[in-house]
C-alpha cells in the first residue's frame, strides 16, 4: 500500500460524505453513489500559456517542489538541508491535485482562516511551514525564499476558479463512515502485511530510491516518517486517506479497503515509533481537540487511548451535549 507513493505521483480541512454498500459488486468494494460524479479538478496545464514566462516558470518550480521535495530540500537536497527525505506529494498526492488525495484545491479560496490547532488566524505561509514542521519532520522555510515564493504561486494556480470562502467535492481527505468499536492495530498489521508491507516494507520504513536522495515508497514509521504532530497522525484522517487511495493504484471509483481495513491499519500505522514534536502550543482551546486527538489534557471524561483509537461515538457525543 504506497502511502503516498512517488510513483503514484500537512493541510486542508476535511470534506466528503458517506458512501453506501452495493448489491453487485464484491464487499470489498463500496458502491460509487452520485456524490463521487462531477469532483474539481486542477485547471489543465495548456491554460498556463494565459500567463506571463516568468509566472509560468514560478508556477512549474512551485509543483516540482512539491513532487520532488527531497531532491531540494531533502538532507541531500541541492537547495538546503531541510527536511527528512520525504515529498510533499507522499501526503497530497499527485502534486495535490488528487481528488481525496489530501488536495490543495480550497486553500486559496480559504486562507488566510482561523485554525483551531494554533488558536491563530494562519496564512499559507503557516500552513506550509506546518507541513515542513510536522510531516516532513524538518525546518520552516524562510517566508521570502524563492521555494517558498513558488510553492505559493503553485497553490494558488491549482485553486484557480475556486470561489472565495468555498470548498469544492473531492477536496481533502474523504470523511470515512466511523466504527462502533475501536480500531484494532493487531487486525491492522495483519493486513498491513498483506496489501501495504510489499511497497513499504515489514520494517515501515519504505524504499529509497537509487538516487539515494528520495524514497521511491515512503516510511510509514521511523525516524524518517512524518512525526506525531502530522495531520496523518490523526487516526481518522489517515484512514480516510487510505481508503480512497490505497493500495498503490487504486482509485476513488473502486477502492480496494473496507472501511474496517482503512481504520484497522491506520491504528496500526499510527501505533508504530516515529518522531515526537512538542505540541505544548498546540490546541490552547482543548474543548477545540479533535476527537482521535491522542494526546491531553481534556474538557472531556475519556481517556488518550480512547482518544487515539476509539471506540469515538462515546467521544463525539459528549462533545455534542457539552457544545457551547
Amino acid at each position: 500500500m504506497a502511502v503516498l507513493s512517488l510513483a503514484g505521483n500537512i493541510f486542508l480541512q476535511n470534506f466528503a460524505v458517506h458512501s453506501t454498500k452495493s448489491n453487485n459488486a464484491p464487499k470489498a468494494f463500496v458502491k460509487i453513489d452520485s456524490n463521487f460524479t462531477s469532483l474539481w479538478t486542477a485547471p489543465s496545464d495548456w491554460r498556463l500559456m494565459r500567463l506571463s514566462p516568468k509566472e509560468q516558470q514560478q508556477i512549474k518550480y512551485g509543483r516540482e517542489l512539491i513532487a520532488h521535495t527531497s531532491q531540494y530540500l531533502g538532507p541531500k537536497g541541492s537547495v538546503a538541508a531541510t527536511s527528512n527525505g520525504m515529498n510533499c506529494q507522499n501526503c497530497h498526492l499527485n502534486a495535490g491535485t488528487q481528488p481525496w488525495g489530501n488536495n490543495y484545491f480550497a486553500v486559496e479560496a480559504n486562507y488566510p482562516k482561523f485554525r483551531a490547532r494554533s488558536g491563530t488566524v494562519e496564512n499559507q505561509v503557516k500552513r506550509i511551514n506546518d507541513c515542513f514542521e510536522r510531516s516532513l519532520n524538518g525546518k520552516a522555510l524562510d517566508s521570502a525564499s524563492k521555494e517558498m515564493q513558488a510553492m505559493l504561486a503553485y497553490i494558488k494556480w491549482v485553486g484557480t476558479d475556486v470561489p472565495k470562502k468555498k470548498t469544492p467535492k473531492g477536496t481533502g481527505i474523504f470523511k470515512i463512515k466511523g466504527l462502533a468499536r475501536a480500531t484494532d492495530p493487531e487486525k491492522g498489521h495483519l493486513i498491513y502485511a498483506q496489501k501495504c508491507q510489499s511497497c513499504h516494507q515489514a520494517n515501515g520504513e519504505g524504499v529509497i530510491a537509487n538516487d539515494g536522495k528520495s524514497y521511491l515508497y515512503p516510511p510509514l514509521w521511523g525516524k524518517n516518517s512524518y512525526n506525531t504532530g502530522a495531520g496523518l497522525y490523526r487516526i481518522s484522517n489517515f484512514a480516510g486517506y487510505v481508503k480512497l487511495n490505497m493500495p498503490l493504484g487504486v482509485t476513488y471509483e473502486r477502492p480496494q479497503l473496507t472501511d474496517e481495513e482503512a481504520w484497522d491499519i491506520a491504528a496500526f500505522v499510527n501505533s508504530m515509533p516515529r518522531p515526537a514534536k512538542d505540541l505544548s502550543n498546540d490546541w490552547p482551546d482543548i474543548a477545540a481537540k479533535p476527537f482521535d486527538h491522542p494526546f491531553g489534557p481534556y474538557a472531556d471524561p475519556f481517556s488518550e487511548k480512547q482518544h487515539k483509537y476509539g471506540p469515538y461515538k462515546p467521544i463525539k457525543e459528549w462533545k455534542e451535549a457539552h457544545r457551547k
